[in-house]
């Protein structure tokens, strides 16, 4: 899977100041736009604007919110069509786990991660029901919407310094990649019962990132990403706790904007400059952001990082073991590609 390598300082020294107003732009539409999920909108914007790298890409920035859009209804409308018969609805999903994953692992591209992110959550969400299914699918309708308005806002605002774009270098992963999608699809699909098992629809948002460790391909890349969202998933509950541990002082949403632009501008700085992994503290952000909105909606963080904190330590080191585990066994990568994945800054 491809890992988008972390911003230049040379190319983008205000990243920081970039990802910071993302998020305060993105939460401040909470309000007005009064979603039933805000963990969504809070998270979804800065989650497309942290990887955003070098120049402004009008393509990119247009083109991830419109495919959410397009696949948030997709999966809405197959969800409800398939859920009311449980063994063909486990059975169509675990195909649609095998598309994204052979997807990923064919081409090393991102658009197959985010089949996989839209198809956890609308199966675990759909086992509550059509009701709930509208409801999320309306909710990335919103997201969406707020992310094609605030990203553009806040490239205008704050412009890198290249005008160069970007260009991703996916590698694609030799070996029977069928073997290696069908592995995943069937841990991803005991996962998916468990996180329906464990985690109300409210919080389904702040459990995807469990599902995630499953896209790298090698023992080494899957344990490694297992790690980094374990440190992403700590990262971000200090950060939401430490901005709603100030907040509750003078609970004003200017404060709680400014408390959430301070802590997006950590993150950037520590993507640009912390010779660590960059992919932990790009990840934090949408995860602190995510808990934030959860606590201020239900009025309960200390669950909401509990259950954070336990689920991706469980969970994705579960997913992860069960897939090195059968990768070992049925050694399907091609043995010149089994490499760990660059960590380098």
């Amino acid at each position: 899977m491809y890992v988008i390598p972390r911003p230049r300082l040379a190319d983008d020294p205000l990243f920081g100041v970039r990802l910071g107003l993302t998020g305060a732009l993105s939460y401040a539409a909470v309000p007005i736009m009064d979603p039933l999920m805000p963990t969504i909108m809070a998270a979804l914007p800065v989650g497309m604007a942290a990887v955003q790298r070098k120049a402004f890409a009008p393509v990119k920035v247009i083109a991830g919110p419109i495919a959410v859009c397009v696949l948030a209804t997709l999966m809405a409308w197959f969800v409800a069509w398939m859920h009311p018969l449980a063994v063909v609805y486990a059975g169509s999903m675990w195909l649609v786990y095998f598309i994204g994953f052979r997807m990923i692992l064919s081409t090393g591209a991102a658009p197959g991660m985010l089949i996989i992110i839209l198809a956890v959550l609308f199966s675990v969400i759909g086992m509550n029901g059509d009701a709930a299914v509208a409801v999320v699918r309306d909710e990335f309708y919103k997201a969406a919407l707020v992310a094609l308005v605030v990203i553009p806002l806040a490239y205008v605002l704050v412009p890198p310094r290249t005008r160069d774009q970007h260009v991703d270098e996916p590698v694609p992963q030799q070996g029977n990649t069928s073997i290696g999608a069908a592995i995943r699809a069937t841990v991803l699909l005991g996962l998916s019962f468990w996180l329906y098992a464990v985690m109300p629809p409210s919080d389904i948002m702040l459990a995807i990132m469990a599902a995630l460790v499953l896209v790298f391909p090698t023992r080494e890349a899957v344990f490694f990403e297992a790690r980094q969202r374990m440190r992403a998933t700590l990262y971000g509950s200090v950060l939401a706790v430490a901005v709603l541990a100030v907040y509750v002082m003078s609970p004003r949403l200017p404060i709680l904007l400014g408390l959430i632009f301070l802590a997006g501008f950590w993150v950037g700085q520590k993507m640009l400059h912390d010779p660590r992994p960059h992919m932990a503290f790009q990840n934090a952000f949408p995860a602190a952001l995510a808990l934030i909105a959860g606590a201020l909606s239900t009025q309960d963080l200390g669950t909401a990082v509990a259950s954070r904190v336990v689920l991706t330590l469980i969970g994705a080191f579960t997913a992860a073991f069960a897939v090195a585990l059968l990768d070992q066994l049925t050694n399907w990568r091609a043995p010149t590609r089994d490499a760990a994945p660059d960590i380098a800054p």
